[in-house]
Parts: C-alpha cells; sequence; structure tokens
C-alpha cells in the first residue's frame, strides 16, 4: 500500500487541531491560538510519515522502528520458545511512528496481549505492556519476531498483517499512536549492526545481519497463550 508523507492514522488528528487552531484565531487573536498552533505543529510532526529507500541487501535486518536502540542482548523468546537475540528500540513523542516489518517472508503467526502501560523505555514494558507480535519466516527459513509494545502514553497499536501474508522486508505493516517501543527477536549468533543509544531509523537502516541457514521452528513449539 502506499501511504502519504502524513500518516493516514493521523488524518482526523490533524484535521481537528488545524480545525480548533483556525477557530481560535477567529474568535480570538493571534495571541491567544499560539499555544493551539504550536499544538497543530506537534500533531503534524508526529504523523510525518516520509518514504523510505529499502535496502536490497541478503540477510540484513532492518530497523521496524524509529528511535533509540536501548536494549541489546540474549534472551528467552517468550514467543517462540527459544534463546534469541532481542534488539529493542524505544520511539518518543518526536519519533516517526509508523512500524515497518524487519524481513521479508511470511507471516506464520500475530498475537495480541492486553497489558499495562509502563514507559517503553524500561526492560518489562517487553512483557507486561500491551503489545502485539508478528512472526515473520524468511524465505531462507529464518524466524523473526517483531513486537509493538504500547508506551506510557500509548494507547493504540495498529497492524495491518495477518497469519499468512507475505511480507517484504521495510514494509509498512503498523502504527502506534504517541511513544512506544518495538522489540525484534533474532536466532542468536545474529551479526548486530547497532549500539546501544545509537537512533535508527524506520526500513533503512540495518540492525542486524543473519546467518541465511534455517532456524525453523516447529508450530507446536510457538506460544499461544500469555508469555511468562
Amino acid at each position: 500500500m502506499k501511504h502519504p508523507v502524513i500518516a493516514r492514522e493521523g488524518w482526523l488528528f490533524v484535521l481537528v487541531a488545524f480545525g480548533v487552531a483556525v477557530v481560535v484565531t477567529l474568535a480570538a487573536s493571534w495571541a491567544w491560538s499560539i499555544p493551539f498552533w504550536l499544538l497543530f505543529a506537534f500533531v503534524l510532526q508526529f504523523f510525518r510519515d516520509p518514504p523510505r529507500v529499502i535496502p536490497a541487501e541478503p540477510g540484513a535486518v532492518l530497523a521496524p522502528a524509529h528511535g533509540k536502540v536501548v536494549s541489546i542482548g540474549e534472551v528467552d523468546d517468550p514467543y517462540l520458545k527459544r534463546r534469541a537475540c532481542r534488539i529493542s528500540i524505544f520511539m518518543n513523542v518526536f519519533s516517526i511512528h509508523s512500524n515497518r516489518t524487519p524481513v521479508g517472508g511470511v507471516v506464520r503467526g500475530r498475537w495480541y496481549y492486553p497489558g499495562r502501560f509502563f514507559n517503553a523505555a524500561l526492560d518489562k514494558a517487553s512483557l507486561q505492556n500491551e503489545r502485539n507480535a508478528l512472526w515473520i519466516r524468511t524465505a531462507g527459513g529464518v524466524d523473526v519476531v517483531a513486537v509493538q509494545v504500547a508506551g506510557l502514553i500509548a494507547r493504540r497499536i495498529l497492524c495491518y498483517v495477518e497469519k499468512g501474508d507475505p511480507v517484504s522486508g521495510g514494509e509498512r505493516y503498523g502504527f502506534i499512536r504517541f511513544g512506544s517501543r518495538v522489540d525484534v527477536y533474532l536466532p542468536t549468533g545474529v551479526d548486530v549492526n547497532v549500539k546501544l543509544g545509537e537512533w535508527v531509523q524506520p526500513g533503512t537502516a540495518v540492525i542486524a545481519r543473519m546467518n541465511p541457514s534455517p532456524a525453523v521452528v516447529e508450530p507446536e513449539a510457538v506460544a499461544t497463550e500469555e508469555p511468562s
């Protein structure tokens, strides 16, 4: 799907903010309307969604979100029940909040979990906050899980792909409103290409490079309930 420079998820918010600013300007004065024009500018920048040039690099894992890398390490993958390398990217209110698939392949599973709304920069947010997990298997048989995690302010996770859908690496697949985080679970042994504290751009930054050898997870090993 093609998307304009302003994300479709934000059209209503942008129009409302603009309308309020115009009404206050006409009904009062420029002095009174300044805060409302500043609010309109904030909403406009929040929902920006510029086009991306997706790198065509075999084995590349692309950043699914625009933000700061807040966690890199080996953990237990609660979705595919394996050891995995997790890379977490935190988005603040000034980030671009459209999400992109880290790899191309076929969606093998999708799970939504209601939860709490801790600060998404905290490590406990990965398993305690509201989240949407997407399992993608590449053409080479490598399993990758991308998890949209709601934050302290975020209250709306949007995901536009379902189980069985083919996806391309860097494809726009979802959106999280007002601050959040995305976790990517990769097979152990990947070559991590980012550092803690580094800012990455969605769909263009290569955060890791994978061994093309398969790391297949059988369906019965996949989490179907709330991960612990």
